[in-house]
């Protein structure tokens, strides 16, 4: 996959144990851009009247966010976290979405993988707990501080494709839990059409149900532009 144009439905739930209570979003409609090597565009709309409820932008680097309803504007650099943990659906990042909606090729040089056997917990349609066995890839990755776990993606052994992503920041802290399901053929792509996106640091939660994607198609640098007034509204830096 070298780029991705997709109309989604998006499910966001906020809250958990950290907040003690839990809520849900009703789904609204968006659209996704995706190209390698780290570029994405996400639009949301509010449902019925179809206005932008947020728009939001990376290059890899830098991120713009653009939340109308609040009249805020957002930017800054994506290796900086500053979470809200009272707005927390306002620390989404551009990047979070892209790392986990493309699982991205283990780097050679930076990083190696090893592959374990594991098994993991599901339930049937009667809601039994099931034990099916899997393959999971360990990828650790190097840097200044040495050898770090980065990312596990565990595989079906029925279909030998990825349902599941962890992605670890560097003090080895889970950041992203991920889930793929009912894969179909897009443009003669195997892809998921269920992306669910667990941030448990956060606590948010934001699943992607696509309704039409085409892939490999090309893409415009100025299709990923995010152009805002900063004077308009609100600004906020991270």
């Amino acid at each position: 996959i070298q780029s991705l144009k997709a109309t989604v439905d998006i499910d966001t739930s906020v809250g958990g144990a950290k907040k003690g209570h839990q809520t849900d979003y009703k789904e609204i409609r968006g659209y996704v851009l995706a190209r390698k090597p780290a570029m994405l565009h996400m639009i949301g709309l509010l449902p019925i009247v179809r206005t932008t409820a947020f728009d939001m932008v990376s290059n890899g680097q830098e991120f713009k966010l653009w939340i109308p309803p609040k009249n805020r504007f957002v930017l800054g650099r994506n290796d900086v976290q500053t979470r809200n943990a009272d707005q927390p659906m306002e620390s989404i990042r551009p990047q979070d979405i892209y790392d986990a909606l493309l699982i991205r090729p283990v780097d050679p040089e930076h990083e190696i993988a090893v592959v374990e056997n594991g098994e993991e917990i599901l339930h049937d349609a009667k809601g039994h707990r099931v034990l099916q066995s899997d393959y999971e890839l360990v990828v650790v990755r190097k840097d200044d501080q040495g050898w770090k776990l980065a990312r596990k993606i565990v595989f079906s052994r029925t279909d030998l494709k990825p349902h599941r992503q962890y992605i670890y920041d560097k003090q080895g802290n889970l950041i992203t839990d991920a889930r793929y399901a009912d894969y179909k053929d897009y443009d003669g792509v195997s892809f998921p059409s269920r992306i669910e996106i667990f941030r448990p640091q956060e606590e948010y939660d934001i699943t992607l149900n696509m309704l039409k994607v085409e892939m490999n198609q090309p893409l415009r640098d100025d299709q990923f532009a995010l152009e805002h007034c900063l004077a308009a509204g609100e600004v906020g830096a991270a």
